[in-house]
């Protein structure tokens, strides 16, 4: 019995095979956004883990030079002094999947703890060592090296994509190497030892970076993807939801004839519920296959711009995980369940003798809309409490979501007011009809214009966002990027030269001396800043004291980046406690956009007394533009700088603006796509209910209006409907973008954006909404105008 049940409940789709394939399709484009954001987020973390997990489980520090590599006898110096230090060669090989990296370690001194060592003593310590021991790499790599090494290759299952391991020998043979990019220092120490700048002053320790920290790093970056693809999935869901209600509504008279030979509720139910687990893991199995092909194409973007920003290393290459996919069929499942759980809730409360004959389902009661209003409500009181109450990013994320949320549900009211104030306007019989018929439409047509709200809305709050981050930024840049060149001595020693040879040549020698240390409790980057008056002239503070640029050209106060203050709660007048002993107080805030880390900047002389090994290499040069060329060959080709070691204003402001492009080209594709998925969830919705709307259509036509007429209304109504959407997303959409701007920015780099209005953009995003709503209406509209009329007549057979 149970088989001829489900037989008869799923031949409703064989009947309406076009139901079928708009839930099959939404619920696969829903999976593919959420899969495909997820599968990238898990791709940049595994990476991050890989890279933090190469030698010594990320937990190893890092000696380096600012004098280029470290020699071997300075390395016998160490050595000798007592450090507990393992040296590496880094190199790159290509081969036809790309670069990969190659890691040269001795593993007779490697740091215990590390994760290699299982990997080496799978091969035997050794092949392993030596200028001819083998290679361990991963089976991709491994593959593309073997024609060219052979048997020195070996691969090595769970190994990190992308890096060739070899002895340090082999590395140094290979390459051409005398000394060392970087020592590797146990995190343990002997006491008393020798202080690194007694042994060399070139010499810095370098505190480890583990994968939790880019994770930290990254993470408002990875959780602008999470909310895309979660808004993505949540507008695929309308479409499930549209059309698994239209089902049960058309079914209505089976389930009334199942119930009364016998089957319970309870059993209709479970039957429903099976046939709606095989569509979901029908559909989550192409949306993960559809997720995989968008992370594929979006994750070079996605690594280009975490490499550019972050310094996160992201090879650009996607993995299949298992666990993906049983995730991405999850939530699948999950959401095929969130979406019919009140169709379920219907049937199983549906009485044995319900009437068989379809009810209006484009009709809601105004209690329905009312409980909507007062999930609205709630959904709104969540968000102003998450703002009013909590911090951090989860908490700007929930304020964002309970706006979006609440604008969505209360958008079907909104609509029937504005309708209702139209239809007190309306003259003449065929006006006040469309605006009835239009109110009646409404309940039906209200889960596809939640999804075009919520994708307009989306576009026009990212939008704002990227076009006043674009604005600011590059007026930003215009302040700060105040020198004409940027030149690099080789050395410090080189570097009294360079500006003996810059004096008289330039207009001004500018030096950007830095050194890292910690403030209360944070890594900051100390700058010391020449008394020069181009300062005050353009760098863009945003906090400051009447006399800052006096307390700061006096030694007797500091500058510190927004990121900075906003993190330790610093203010104007408050003392800072700088590295080496170092006391001052702040002066001004400056704004610093693009920069996850904190800065501070001191006058150079205090800042050349207090850090005298800090690197002094970098200079900024002010020079008339039609001196620039003769001052950049003279640097090249009399000074004999290497010209990788000089950069153009201009081509540095390029580039900044290149990874800011980047940056956002990722969001800008997810709404495009989530604005196509609420252009389909208008297409279904017209779609379903155009058979449903006959009993309404008919009396009209019978009437005197022709089919062409209706169809034409049809098409208005749609547009109407799209439009006035649209005008009912700015506001929401500005509300996204202020949330992003002042609340979720702020909370996750540690600055504020002014936030601009741009109206062209909205023209733009209105025109192209109204197109997707004509375009989603053509079809219904023509099978509207060519129906038979044999249909129409049909109506008025049946008691209604």
């Amino acid at each position: 019995m149970i088989g001829t049940v489900l037989g008869a409940l799923l031949s409703h789709w064989k009947r309406q095979p076009f139901q079928l394939f708009t839930l099959i399709l939404g619920l696969s484009l829903a999976t593919a956004l959420w899969s495909g954001v997820q599968a990238i987020n898990a791709e940049a973390r595994k990476s991050y883990a890989d890279a933090a997990n190469i030698i010594g489980d990320g937990a190893v520090p890092e000696i380096v030079s600012d004098n280029g590599p470290i020699s071997p006898d300075t390395y016998a110096k160490l050595r000798r002094a007592g450090w507990q230090v393992s040296p590496v060669i880094d190199a790159r090989i290509e081969t036809p999947d790309g670069d990969v990296r190659v890691t040269g370690i001795d593993p007779l001194s490697l740091p215990p703890g590390g994760a290699l060592g299982d990997a080496i003593t799978s091969v035997g310590l050794d092949n392993f060592l030596g200028p001819d021991g083998v290679f361990l790499t991963d089976q991709i790599s491994a593959e593309h090296l073997m024609p060219t090494h052979g048997d020195r290759v070996a691969p090595i299952d769970g190994f990190s994509k992308g890096l060739l391991l070899m002895d340090i020998s082999a590395a140094a043979r290979q390459f051409d190497r005398q000394g060392f990019d970087r020592l590797l220092a146990a995190p343990e120490q002997p006491p008393n030892i020798t202080p690194l700048n007694e042994i060399d002053p070139d010499l810095r320790l370098d505190a480890p970076q583990t994968a939790e920290d880019l994770e930290r790093l990254t993470d408002s970056f990875h959780l602008n993807l999470t909310a895309f693809g979660f808004l993505s999935f949540a507008v695929g869901l309308f479409i499930v939801n549209g059309t698994v209600g239209l089902a049960f509504e058309q079914r209505r008279p089976v389930f009334r004839t199942l119930r009364a030979l016998g089957v319970t509720s309870r059993t209709l139910v479970a039957l429903l519920s099976i046939e709606l687990l095989i569509f979901a893991v029908v559909a989550g199995a192409i949306g993960i296959l559809l997720g995989y092909l968008i992370a594929a194409a979006l994750l070079p973007g996605v690594a280009a711009t975490l490499r550019g920003i972050y310094g996160a290393p992201i090879d650009g290459a996607l993995t299949l995980s298992p666990i993906w996919w049983l995730l991405g069929l999850g939530i699948a499942v999950l959401g095929t369940a969130a979406a019919s759980a009140t169709g379920l809730l219907r049937v199983a409360r549906l009485a044995p003798l319900a009437p068989a004959k379809p009810r209006a389902w484009a009709m809601a009661s105004d209690m329905a809309m009312r409980r909507q209003l007062a999930l609205a409500a709630l959904c709104l009181a969540t968000a102003i409490t998450a703002f009013v109450f909590g911090s951090g990013l989860i908490a700007g994320f929930v304020l964002l979501g309970g706006l979006l949320l609440a604008a969505a549900l209360a958008l079907p009211a909104a609509l029937t007011v504005l309708i209702a104030l139209a239809s007190r306007l309306a003259n003449g019989p065929i006006a006040m009809w469309f605006l009835a018929d239009t109110r009646q439409q409404l309940p039906g047509l209200s889960l596809a214009l939640m999804a075009l709200l919520l994708a307009l809305s989306a576009n026009i709050g990212v939008g704002t966002m990227v076009e006043s981050f674009r604005k600011t930024f590059t007026g930003w840049l215009d302040q700060r990027l105040v020198s004409d060149i940027y030149v690099s001595a080789i050395d410090n020693d080189q570097s009294a030269a360079l500006q003996s040879f810059l004096q008289g040549r330039a207009d001004g020698v500018l030096p950007i001396w830095t050194v890292d240390g910690e403030t209360l409790g944070y890594p900051v980057r100390i700058y010391g800043v020449a008394d020069h008056p181009i300062y005050p002239a353009n760098w863009p503070l945003i906090r400051a004291a009447p006399d800052t640029w006096t307390a700061l050209n006096s030694g007797t106060g500091a500058l510190i980046n927004e990121q900075l203050a906003q993190r330790t709660g610093l203010k104007i007048g408050d003392p800072l406690d700088l590295p080496n002993g170092l006391t001052t107080s702040v002066a001004g805030v400056y704004s610093d956009y693009g920069n996850p880390h904190g800065q501070i900047a001191i006058a150079l002389p205090v800042f050349t007394q207090t850090y005298p090994d800090a690197d002094r290499r970098d200079f900024g040069v002010l020079i008339d533009e039609s001196q620039k060329a003769a001052l950049t060959s003279a640097l090249i080709n009399e000074f004999g700088l290497p010209p990788d070691n000089l950069t153009d204003q201009t081509a540095l402001k390029a580039y900044s603006l290149q990874v800011f492009e980047r940056t956002f080209t990722i969001t800008g594709i997810l709404n495009v796509l989530t604005l196509g998925v609420a252009g389909f969830a208008i297409l279904t919705s017209l779609l379903t209910l155009a058979a449903m709307r006959l009993p309404q259509l008919a009396p009209v036509w019978a009437l005197g209006m022709t089919r062409r007429d209706l169809g034409r209304i049809e098409l208005i109504r749609a547009l109407i409907l799209a439009m006035l959407t649209f005008v009912l997303s700015i506001p929401v959409g500005l509300g996204l973008a202020w949330v992003l701007l002042s609340v979720i920015n702020l909370e996750a780099f540690g600055w504020r954006l002014p936030m601009f209005l741009f109206p062209g953009d909205w023209l733009r995003l209105g025109i192209l909404s109204l197109a997707a709503a004509a375009l989603a209406s053509l079809w219904p509209t023509w099978r509207l105008a060519r129906r038979p009329p044999s249909d129409l007549i049909r109506v008025f057979a049946a008691e209604r």
